[in-house]
């Protein structure tokens, strides 16, 4: 792959959220499927398959962990059989999805902030990457020196192999990738 053409985006994790034509009863479910309260939120979680199911105040059902909508399903159906209802009447809903890919080559971050101006740009220390927001495809990317990113809140894989692009294309022209050695 070169800077300018899409990687192979691996999808993470993606958030769905399952709403119920009767809402689930939280005090059930902690009752029921040994749930644990959370602030506003009842929380379990599930070995097969393996998820966390994050009950909300208003009875929906938030899968977290899963990489397609059939597993997520399948966990939101296993909530409700274990409850002892129907899976019946149940709608989903995509949220946000968490993705990876990796640039083909290193990447120095000395002048970033520069050489990507206006675009926010900010360094991690803790995480030792950089953050940049990419507001044109709606998505923050976390960046390490070794070319792996990460993509968080997007909508959809083709939008993160978009940015990939994108930004692959704005560090190529800012002379930001560190040319591989010829080896000894």
């Amino acid at each position: 792959m070169s800077a300018d053409t899409a990687p192979e985006v691996q999808v993470e994790n993606q958030l769905i959220r399952f709403t119920h034509e009767v809402p689930v009863d939280q005090e059930k479910a902690v009752k029921t499927l040994s749930g644990k309260r959370s602030g506003e939120f009842v929380l379990v979680q599930l070995d097969v398959p393996r998820a966390m199911i994050i009950i909300d105040q208003i009875g929906r059902i938030i899968v977290h962990g899963t990489k397609r909508i059939q597993i997520a399903r399948a966990a939101a159906k296993e909530i409700l059989l274990r409850m002892g209802r129907s899976d019946a009447g149940l709608s989903s809903e995509t949220g946000t999805l968490q993705a990876s890919f990796k640039f083909p080559q290193e990447l120095t971050f000395d002048g970033i902030e520069d050489a990507l101006y206006p675009t926010e740009v900010s360094r991690d220390v803790r995480l030792d990457c950089v953050r940049i927001n990419d507001t044109r495809h709606g998505i923050e990317l976390l960046i390490w020196p070794n070319g792996k990113a990460v993509a968080l809140g997007a909508t959809h894989a083709n939008l993160v192999a978009m940015s990939a692009v994108h930004w692959g294309a704005k560090l190529k022209s800012a002379n930001l990738f560190i040319a591989a050695s010829s080896g000894e």
